[in-house]
């Protein structure tokens, strides 16, 4: 097998892909052309205060940080005039039916981005073909108690490393690591407004970043009914659709929090520990 001709990482600025830029940039592992961070404009402040410290450190290693973007997932799920990236929304059907939204956003806002501009720098942007032997190497932090996330990239221009797994590292062991290079608050990447969240991370965001939980309960109301869009098949939009399970207003939500432990995972581009989540079509009769 010939050479890859870069070497990136892809960097969702969580615990494992933060860990491993930190140990490129000290030298215990190769280290990489640069940094890709696929932005869907709904990350949490303390996420982008992270991302800032991370450029400032990898800068100084002579990586570069690539901040790519598609567009910003809370705006374009409101505008009736841009084409819809189903967000896995909770739905409660005319009838009472509850189910969930597919989830294109992952693949939309995160991979999308990555791969295209991976394809840019190696020189063959879309629709160019990118010739065989051309290929770049994608280190992804998934470390081993994740290891079942491990997959080969599905595109011949990317092939997959998971430098955690090789070091034989978990992710309290990054957690480890990260404490002792003082980055120990390193958060938990995810948008703000993510249906997946539970109700520990609802009501830290209510106590602690009042106006991220006003903006998430503002697009709560707003994607109540829909919108004049339809869904990726052409349906559409029925039924009501809500940020929480409990299928009722946010803001309106009895919150109950419990502990979660230190080694819980946040969602990477292409490790969201939701990926075996059954989707299924809004508003048309099916049930979770």
């Amino acid at each position: 097998m010939n050479a890859p001709t870069h070497r990136y990482l892809s960097l969702g600025a969580g615990v494992q892909s933060t860990t491993l830029l930190l140990l490129a940039a000290q030298g215990t592992i190769p280290g990489f052309d640069a940094a890709i961070f696929a932005d869907t404009s709904w990350e949490p402040a303390a996420v982008y205060r992270h991302l800032d410290r991370l450029t400032g450190i990898a800068r100084s290693a002579g990586i570069e940080v690539a901040r790519v973007i598609t567009g910003d997932i809370r705006a374009d799920a409101l505008d009736p005039k841009h084409r819809f990236a189903s967000m896995p929304l909770f739905t409660l059907g005319p009838n009472g039916e509850r189910g969930m939204a597919r989830r294109q956003c992952t693949g939309e806002y995160k991979i999308k981005p990555i791969k295209a501009e991976v394809r840019r720098r190696l020189g063959y942007p879309h629709p160019t073909r990118v010739p065989a032997g051309v290929w770049a190497q994608i280190a992804i932090g998934i470390s081993v108690d994740e290891i079942g996330r491990a997959r080969d990239s599905d595109v011949g221009y990317m092939r997959n490393v998971h430098p955690l797994l090789d070091l034989g590292w978990r992710r309290t062991d990054c957690l480890r690591f990260l404490a002792a290079q003082g980055l120990g608050d390193t958060p938990k990447s995810s948008c703000v407004g993510c249906p997946f969240h539970d109700d520990s991370f609802w009501a830290d965001l209510k106590a602690h970043s009042p106006a991220e939980w006003e903006a998430a309960v503002t697009f709560d109301r707003a994607i109540r009914n829909g919108s004049a869009k339809a869904n990726a098949d052409g349906h559409p939009l029925r039924g009501q659709f809500f940020l929480h399970r409990a299928r009722v207003p946010l803001d309106e939500v009895v919150l109950r929090p419990r502990p979660r432990p230190a080694d819980a995972p946040g969602c990477g581009p292409w490790t969201c520990p939701h990926n075996a989540t059954t989707p299924v079509a809004a508003g048309r009769g099916e049930v979770a």
